[in-house]
């Protein structure tokens, strides 16, 4: 019999009664509190390991490296991961950037010709109670065949699980009265609610890993995935999950990574914006980093950006791992006969076939009427489910190619197209969305995330803007926020007070955490506990919370 545990879980979001009842069954939450108590502690041990790498790369100035400790696992040959099952060896086209709290579009995408579906509860969702059960609910619904008009499980197109990365808590759950990690909440749920079915549907359970920095990391959440395997009574090597490669440090430990999850593995995915701020995040007081306008020098055929992609392809498929690429974020213009529909069309292409020759397995869209034509583009430039035969034996990658940052400086249209997007963001996470759209562009967490960082960056080593050579500071970016405040009521579709307190708050926080002495590691935590976001999301939200034990 289970030793009781104590818990406190936040009562039902309004209109969400039948919904929360659902999901936090007695034998559910159990589950939940035995998942936490038992690797609480290893989620601490991580998450202080990325704070002591930090300080000692600070410290000692030093950059990271292909370890020696870890050598023996790059140079043994012979170790594969598992083969994939079937549902996984053909994902040209994924959709990203779908939250499943979003219903109208979560079911539209599953009536669709996708291979996969990034079912996010990380970078493109915004996090509220609300959104959770919401999305959560949705998912199971999904898997238990309960949307009318939408194909069984077996044959809508794959779903793969993101849930919320390290960095993130729950706040409506405490458990022994600590929150709960917001990945191992996310994840406890679908698998308790759902693994059984879609593993017995040969559909699953498969999940992307978000912001996994170490091997170690990917090593506790091997230790996961056997526990809650063992727990729930399925197979061993039933989950299979992709990790995204969106850190710096993780590029240097490719391998590593797949070795922990050599059982589990789905492959490694690679993009550009997370990845990109993670510069920062790790060297930014280092002016030998400074990032130049994303908008203008920064693009997946930079050096830096080129050479990750390329690693990460050969180190998968020389493990017999699937490589997937990034999400196409444009939007398609609705007329099919513009020359804009053209252009945005013919854009993206090039962006893709870039790559497809890499050697990429598939990668992710966010407008649906982009999957047909981008699935045609696999069919026309590669041949059979996979690349896995590329296994680019030509190729050798060095920590400078890794760690050369591009040339380049800063233009006023990329600092306020920077400041625009942050800005943006923020609102819409104050709303509680995850993502907006700006420019014909989707804009997230990831994009939000590169842009603040910059504009944080430039401040700190005041950079010079391309045009009249004056200096990014303070008062300049305050001037900037000012002026783009006024500009983007339009865009953040400002009708009320409400909404221009909203936006105006939103400016403020912008303007705070880029100008803070030390950069904070991630925007989602510092939006999470600030106390604005919080006050936005108890008018939405039921605040009180019920004490029980089971």
């Amino acid at each position: 019999m289970s030793v009781p545990v104590e818990f406190e879980l936040s009562p039902s979001p309004r209109g969400l009664e039948e919904e929360y009842g659902a999901l936090f069954t007695t034998n559910a939450l159990r589950f939940l509190c035995e998942l936490m108590s038992e690797f609480d502690a290893e989620v601490d041990e991580v998450l202080q390991l990325r704070v002591s790498r930090k300080v000692q790369l600070d410290l000692s100035g030093g950059l990271p490296c292909f370890s020696d400790a870890t050598g023996h696992i790059r140079s043994d040959r012979t170790w594969r991961v598992l083969p994939v099952p079937q549902r996984l060896q053909r994902r040209h086209v994924d959709v990203g950037d779908l939250a499943p709290c979003d219903t109208q579009r979560f079911v539209r995408a599953l009536r669709s010709t996708a291979q996969g579906l990034q079912v996010d509860f990380d970078d493109g969702n915004c996090p509220t109670y609300n959104n959770q059960i919401k999305g959560i609910h949705n998912v199971c619904k999904a898997v238990h065949n309960q949307f009318p008009n939408v194909p069984a499980i077996s044959q809508a197109p794959v779903l793969m699980l993101r849930p919320r990365a390290w960095n993130m808590v729950e706040h409506n759950l405490l458990v022994k009265g600590k929150e709960v990690p917001g990945p191992l909440f996310d994840f406890g749920l679908l698998m308790f609610h759902c693994g059984k079915t879609l593993f017995n549907n040969k559909s699953g359970p498969f999940f992307y890993l978000s912001k996994v920095e170490s091997f170690a990391e990917a090593r506790l959440w091997n230790r996961i995935f056997v526990w809650v395997q063992d727990k729930l009574g399925l197979p061993q090597s039933s989950i299979k999950a992709t990790v995204l490669i969106e850190n710096v440090l993780a590029s240097f430990e490719m391998e590593e990574i797949l070795y922990e999850l050599r059982d589990h593995s789905a492959g490694l995915n690679c993009g550009i914006w997370d990845y990109s701020a993670s510069f920062v995040n790790k060297f930014g007081q280092r002016e030998a980093f400074l990032l130049p306008d994303r908008s203008k020098y920064v693009n997946m055929e930079k050096r830096f950006l080129r050479s990750y992609m390329d690693l990460l392809v050969q180190t998968c498929h020389r493990r017999g791992a699937l490589a997937t690429g990034g999400m196409a974020a444009p939007l398609l213009p609705q007329d099919k006969l513009s020359a804009n529909y053209a252009a945005v069309l013919a854009s993206v292409t090039r962006l893709k076939l870039l790559e497809i020759n890499a050697g990429v397995d598939g990668f992710m869209v966010y407008d649906l009427n982009l999957i047909e034509p981008m699935q045609k583009l696999f069919q026309l430039h590669t041949q059979g489910n996979n690349q896995l035969h590329q296994l680019r034996l030509d190729l050798t990658v060095t920590p400078d190619d890794l760690l050369t940052m591009p040339s380049g400086g800063v233009t006023l249209h990329g600092l306020k197209y920077n400041i625009a997007v942050g800005i943006l963001f923020i609102n819409a996470w104050l709303s509680g969305k995850g993502h907006y759209f700006y420019r014909g562009q989707v804009e997230d967490s990831a994009t939000a995330e590169i842009s603040r960082s910059q504009v944080w960056q430039w401040i700190r080593h005041r950079a010079h803007l391309e045009e009249g050579g004056r200096a990014v500071t303070r008062a300049l970016v305050a001037e900037l926020v000012r002026g783009l405040t006024k500009e983007l009521r339009e865009v953040a579709l400002v009708h009320t007070l409400r909404d221009g307190e909203r936006l105006q708050a939103a400016a403020e926080m912008f303007l705070e955490v880029v100008q803070k002495r030390d950069f904070p590691e991630f925007l989602t935590t510092y939006l999470s506990l600030d106390h604005t976001f919080l006050k936005f999301e108890a008018e939405a939200e039921a605040s009180d919370t019920r004490k029980s034990k089971l």
